[in-house]
């Protein structure tokens, strides 16, 4: 027993030289958890992304069907479904977390299924894909006022058959 005892206050001893070689009790160990809750808390390792909210207008009215897509070069794109009125916020990763800064590829697919084998193409065809679609847009700064002018050139919406 008289060993034990011996042992006990050397090793509390250890302990204490330990504590006052990283910084002392503790006060100092709270402040090390607290950068360490605040440093976790900084950012979510992604890439940055801007808010981008704004409107599709075809002949300048709302385009109230359909979805639009900005696709940058080399990045992960956005998207975002068109509401009644033709408004949108993108989301990247997450729920309305915007866009990749940068020069981006803009797809609106304004397609309508209107039965298993019929759509409804409430904007041209050749905006449905960014591969072909004509527009770019360059995001630099967060906006809530986007607007994205389409038009039917003479024509007007129609339906198409899939099989």
């Amino acid at each position: 027993m008289i060993a034990d005892r011996g042992c006990r206050p050397a090793r509390k001893a250890r302990a204490d030289r330990f504590d006052s070689r990283v910084g002392g009790g503790p006060i100092a160990r709270l402040s090390l958890l607290a950068m360490v809750v605040v440093l976790a808390g900084c950012g979510d390792g992604r890439p940055d992304r801007l808010k981008v909210s704004g409107q599709v207008l075809i002949d300048g009215k709302p385009l109230s069907h359909g979805y639009v897509r900005f696709v940058p070069k080399g990045a992960r794109p956005s998207s975002a479904s068109l509401d009644e009125n033709g408004r949108f916020t993108l989301a990247c990763f997450g729920d309305e977390d915007g866009a990749i800064p940068g020069t981006h590829q803009v797809e609106i697919n304004g397609a309508e299924y209107i039965s298993n084998d019929e759509i409804l193409w409430h904007a041209p065809k050749k905006y449905a894909s960014f591969r072909a679609s004509p527009l770019t847009q360059e995001i630099s700064e967060s906006t809530e006022s986007l607007v994205i002018n389409l038009s039917w050139e003479g024509g007007k919406p129609f339906k198409e058959k899939t099989r």
